[in-house]
């Protein structure tokens, strides 16, 4: 009988750097993955700080402040950490790193190299990366003038380099290779990374009752290729939300008190108005 799903682990990769050296990492886990890359001695990843869960013994972590990577002090000073941990082998045997998605979410190497040394993200999607990455949280230019109010409305965040990137991913995740003048539309909360060759416009979709009553899918992005886009089924700003909602708004049936609570309320709203109207008059 095979093992459950639950407690099999994705087939081990080996990732090949321009410099011929090889890396082998596996993912681990259906969901809330873990990857775990092997080192050999003197080599390091660089993580977002939190997301190492297990190491080996000859495994050290340091936290360095990496400027390119965060964007700075207006980053930090809008909640966004000026930090990175990076994990050294310091031993004289190979050793491992296991580092785990921050949510219920996929992991998804890439290799950069493959993609033209650039790759663009939703805001916190990097993880950790081997070799030569950079992590950089900018305003994407071609979509400024498409400034949306919302969660991942823009993709913010650019990866660049020749290295070994991993980026997180609620859901499902779906791969689409668009050729060249092809295009599909998209919500854009959902997309998760795609390459700096397609050209996107995001746009408003629907009328603003939609805004006003908080419809979905109210905000669409159109791609065109050549490019490869990643879309993910359950982005977490969504998921986050639907967790709010269960909690801090039960139903009628779990809340049998609530109509008679909202009679009240309109009750000494009425009082409170016919009250001052009969002052006013006095």
């Amino acid at each position: 009988m095979a093992a459950p799903f639950f407690s099999t682990p994705f087939q081990p990769y080996v990732y090949q750097s321009q410099q011929a050296i090889l890396t082998p990492f596996q993912i681990l886990g259906g969901e809330a993955q873990i990857v775990q890359i092997m080192l050999k001695p003197q080599e390091k990843v660089i993580a977002k700080p939190g997301s190492m869960c297990y190491t080996s013994g000859s495994i050290q972590m340091e936290n360095i402040y990496v400027p390119e990577n965060e964007g700075g002090f207006w980053q930090w000073l809008f909640g966004r950490t000026m930090t990175s941990i990076i994990l050294f082998n310091n031993g004289t045997s190979d050793g491992f790193v296991g580092i785990a998605a921050p949510s219920l979410a996929r992991i998804i190497p890439i290799d950069l190299a493959v993609f033209g040394g650039e790759l663009l993200c939703q805001p916190d999607a990097f993880l950790c990366s081997v070799n030569d990455v950079t992590v950089t949280n900018t305003l994407e230019q071609r979509g400024a003038r498409n400034v949306v109010a919302g969660a991942e409305g823009i993709l913010r965040q650019k990866l660049s380099g020749q290295g070994l990137a991993f980026i997180v991913a609620g859901g499902s995740v779906v791969q689409k290779n668009l050729e060249v003048g092809e295009a599909m539309i998209v919500d854009a909360a959902c997309i998760v990374a795609m390459t700096s060759t397609i050209d996107f416009q995001i746009k408003y979709s629907g009328q603003m009752r939609r805004v006003v009553f908080g419809g979905d899918n109210l905000v669409t992005a159109v791609l065109t290729g050549p490019g490869i886009v990643f879309i993910q089924s359950l982005p977490f700003y969504r998921f986050s939300q639907r967790i709010a909602r269960a909690v801090t708004s039960p139903s009628v049936r779990e809340n049998p008190k609530f109509f008679i609570q909202i009679a009240i309320f309109f009750f000494l709203a009425y009082v409170m108005i016919v009250s001052s109207l009969i002052l006013t008059d006095v």
